[in-house]
């Protein structure tokens, strides 16, 4: 969105408030973006569970990671690898695979393939290892978890899942993770000031609101077609 592109600002500690304010409102606009549950077939429910999970059982811990290698000050550290001790000894991505598995939802080909590209953008943005813009980024994903969390319960529930520990879970925690993660955002800003006078804060973010629209729209992208070309014509030959 052309709002999120705007954000070239200039870094103090006093825009982690503006900073939240903006993403919040990023945030609004995907989820009033979300079709209506009730007008989604069980494939297309199925669809939106399996490729949320595809992209995040296998990459959430990674990009938290790639903040934490990112950030210079001491408090944006530890925050961080707060944030990715409770994932690790939570076993959130085993959760989330329960979570899948319940409601028949596990990711297929298709579903990773469908996700690839914008995927692949966002690995490539976190092995920059950009601070500021790292934490703005996984703050803003920490935020929007949590206010996704009752629409992928609903899903699931539609689907005949009545495993919610998943759900349950990161509706509660995402939100002291959000508001931990603006708090490290402050001390980096403060860190990088002068060195990062002109860098795009909402770069990742961009990225992440991709992914998050491939992971509802679920539509192919054209690696997938060209993949699928391919494969037709070693069929032929």
């Amino acid at each position: 969105m052309s709002s999120v592109s705007s954000g070239l600002l200039t870094m103090n500690r006093s825009q982690a408030v503006s900073i939240q304010k903006h993403t919040d409102r990023v945030i609004d606009g995907l989820l009033a973006s979300l079709p209506h549950i009730e007008h989604l077939s069980a494939d297309e429910r199925r669809g939106i569970i399996a490729r949320y999970t595809a992209v995040l059982e296998g990459n959430f811990i990674y990009w938290m990671t790639g903040s934490f290698l990112s950030v210079g000050s001491e408090e944006a550290r530890s925050i961080i690898l707060d944030n990715l001790r409770e994932e690790v000894r939570d076993g959130h991505p085993d959760m989330l695979r329960r979570f899948a598995i319940a409601a028949d939802s596990v990711p297929t080909h298709s579903d990773a393939l469908a996700v690839y590209r914008d995927v692949l953008n966002v690995r490539r943005f976190v092995g920059r290892l950009s601070p500021a813009p790292s934490v703005v980024m996984m703050a803003f994903f920490e935020g929007f978890l949590q206010r996704f969390m009752p629409y992928l319960a609903e899903l699931a529930q539609r689907q005949g899942s009545v495993e919610q520990e998943y759900t349950d879970v990161h509706g509660v925690c995402d939100v002291a993770h959000t508001q931990g993660l603006y708090r490290a955002l402050e001390t980096e800003l403060t860190l990088t000031n002068d060195a990062c006078e002109h860098v795009n804060l909402f770069e990742g973010v961009e990225m992440l609101q991709a992914l998050i629209r491939k992971i509802i729209v679920g539509q192919p992208d054209v690696f997938q077609q060209d993949c699928g070309k391919r494969s037709a014509r070693h069929g032929e030959d």
